[in-house]
């Protein structure tokens, strides 16, 4: 006869949600270092925190959304909206770090093709999201 094992251990459900809290945590703190660190992203961090934690824990999800960050995330949640200070933000971080990364490291042609459609296709996709509409965004017509 063959027994099914009884040993106690955790369940599938609450190790996934372990796994998304860690990611989670993990994802705040990348994006705390990006807060700091003028080339690193903040915002898609804390948006994939968001996500981690809505599958997690309800709590560090609704402390996320309330915090400073909360505005943006919901913009992105709501409707994939980037406001227009972040988006400029994210521009020019991304053609500064292909600067640093063409004096700094002599890449090879097809390296500097490579990494530099990677990169304008980023930022085609930053470029083309909406605009916030609710959050601390001028209006168009204000000038």
């Amino acid at each position: 006869m063959c027994e099914l094992s009884t040993t106690p251990g955790p369940s599938r459900p609450s190790f996934r949600r372990a796994v998304y809290l860690c990611l989670g945590l993990l994802m705040v703190g990348l994006g705390i270092v990006g807060a700091i660190l003028p080339l690193m992203p903040t915002t898609i961090f804390l948006i994939l925190a968001a996500w981690f934690f809505s599958r997690s824990s309800p709590r560090l999800e609704a402390y996320l959304m309330n915090s400073r960050f909360g505005g943006s995330l919901r913009d992105w949640r709501e409707s994939g909206a980037i406001s227009r200070k972040s988006k400029s933000l994210a521009l020019m971080g991304m053609s500064a770090g292909y600067a640093i990364f063409l004096v700094t490291s002599k890449p090879s042609v097809p390296l500097v093709i490579i990494v530099g459609a990677l990169i304008l296709a980023c930022a085609a996709y930053v470029a083309s999201r909406p605009g916030s509409a609710t959050r601390n965004e001028p209006d168009e017509r204000d000038g």
